[in-house]
C-alpha cells in the first residue's frame, strides 16, 4: 500500500472520518447520560410529590374526621341550652 499513490491521504481522511464519527457518538453519549440523569431527578422529584400528596391527603381525611366531630358536639351543645 505505500507503492500506491494517494494511499497515505486516503487513510487520513479515513482516519479523520472516524475521528468525527467517535466524536459525534461520544458527544450523544452525553447528551443520553445528561438525559437519563435528569429523568432520574424528575422520578426523585415526582415520587417526593406523590408522599407529599399522600400526607396531604391524610391531614385532611384527618381534618374532615376531627371537623364533624365538633359539628356534632356544638350541635348537641345547642339543643341542650
Amino acid at each position: 500500500s505505500a507503492n500506491v499513490p494517494g494511499s497515505s491521504n486516503m487513510a487520513a481522511g479515513t482516519n479523520r472520518r472516524l475521528q468525527q464519527t467517535q466524536n459525534q457518538v461520544d458527544e450523544v453519549v452525553d447528551i443520553m447520560r445528561v438525559n437519563v440523569d435528569k429523568v432520574l431527578e424528575r422520578d426523585q422529584k415526582l415520587s417526593e410529590l406523590d408522599d407529599r400528596a399522600d400526607a396531604l391527603q391524610a391531614g385532611a381525611s384527618q381534618f374532615e374526621t376531627s371537623a364533624a366531630k365538633l359539628k356534632r358536639k356544638y350541635w348537641w351543645k345547642n339543643c341542650k341550652v
